[in-house]
């Protein structure tokens, strides 16, 4: 059996199988599902090839789903917090969490152009899921997006909700997929091809043990900026190219989510949000006027407070704020890797125009890194 820390199901070479050492302890699989409960569903589509018709093709895109809660258990919203780094871009249901700190439907993440279907087909497949929930009551889905225009039939709308409801029914825990699935499957970094991406870490705390997941679809950056464990390779990296056959409107735009089965409120939620962009200029992201860098960190714990159909007063544990630190640094380190793995666990591609975006080569990174 292969080491899931250092491939993925599919045999892809993660950063940890390249050699490259990270700071912190991971969990078992490396992943966001280390974190209990948590389900990650994709849909990827790939089709067609050259000139750009549209409506037809070439398509590369899809949706991923991120669950909070395992899909057969009963409406149960976990505390959450957001953050944007820089907000051009889209996630929908921020204002609610704004406003309450929480969510309850599962999170999905696709292209720029088709956030709304996804938003759309989430909160009907919840009013299937949970009738009695959204009889008399109203739901605000969490959906994001990141542009994949270069390589995709962006205004084909290829995403329908017939994927978004295969996506979160499909979800599960272990070991999951990285690169160029899901929502990821259109995106670039660097220069690079670029695509889903996760991590964990774990931190000990008054004698017992957290996890920290983070996710990520990652879509930003230029080639000078990549930086890897500290060193900043991009900046000589000439070859390989990017081929551009159009436009290539450097839409940049990273949506990263962090899961955690740690008691914490809504405010120290939107702390540890706020830490995800570090993890991303870790890597040489510098929030540029073109991307929307937009953050979002929820708890599993504290089941079932967050429920609207309690009618008594609630009791919460939570991590002082004072002792916040290594769930930062968890953040900041997690967040770091799954961007690498996004791009490490990763192959050529060409799309739309026969526009080609190259791997991140695996012997460069051996080398400047050795």
């Amino acid at each position: 059996m292969t080491n899931p820390k250092l491939t993925t199901p599919s045999g892809k070479t993660r950063a940890a199988g390249l050699g490259l050492k990270f700071s912190g302890k991971t969990g078992e699989w490396n992943s966001i599902t280390d974190v209990e409960g948590i389900r990650v569903g994709y849909v990827t589509l790939n089709k067609g090839s050259g000139p750009l018709s549209v409506g037809q093709g070439p398509i590369r895109t899809g949706v991923t789903a991120i669950l909070p809660r395992p899909i057969n258990a009963t409406f149960d919203p976990v505390f959450a917090g957001i953050h944007s780094l820089n907000g051009n871009g889209e996630l929908t249901g921020s204002h609610y969490i704004e406003e309450v700190g929480k969510f309850g439907l599962p999170i999905t993440i696709t292209n720029t152009h088709s956030c709304g279907t996804t938003r759309d087909a989430t909160i009907e497949w919840a009013t299937r899921a949970w009738p009695e929930q959204f009889n008399d009551s109203f739901g605000l889905p969490v959906a994001a997006e990141t542009y994949d225009g270069f390589l995709n039939d962006i205004n084909g709308f290829h995403i329908t909700k017939e994927h978004v409801f295969e996506a979160i029914e499909s979800a599960i825990t272990g070991p999951i997929e990285e690169g160029s699935v899901g929502g990821g499957t259109g995106m670039k970094c660097f220069g690079f091809k670029a695509g889903s991406g996760t991590a964990s870490r774990l931190v000990e705390f008054n004698g017992k043990t957290y996890t920290i997941g983070s996710f990520v679809q990652a879509n930003f950056g230029a080639r000078e900026e990549l930086t890897i464990l500290g060193n900043n390779i991009g900046a000589g990296l000439i070859k390989p190219q990017m081929i551009q056959n159009s436009t290539n409107p450097e839409l940049s735009s990273i949506i990263g989510i962090i899961a955690t089965d740690a008691p914490l409120l809504p405010h120290q939620l939107k702390r540890l949000a706020r830490r995800i962009g570090i993890g991303m200029s870790k890597t040489g992201g510098i929030a540029r006027h073109g991307s929307g860098d937009i953050f979002l960190a929820f708890s599993t714990a504290n089941h079932p407070a967050a429920k609207t159909d309690n009618c008594s007063v609630q009791s919460l544990d939570m991590i002082p704020d004072e002792q916040m630190d290594p769930f930062f640094t968890a953040v900041v380190q997690s967040t770091e890797e799954a961007i690498i793995n996004s791009m490490i666990a990763n192959e050529d591609t060409t799309g739309r125009d026969d526009n080609f975006v190259p791997a991140l080569p695996h012997d460069i990174i051996r080398r400047h890194l050795q």
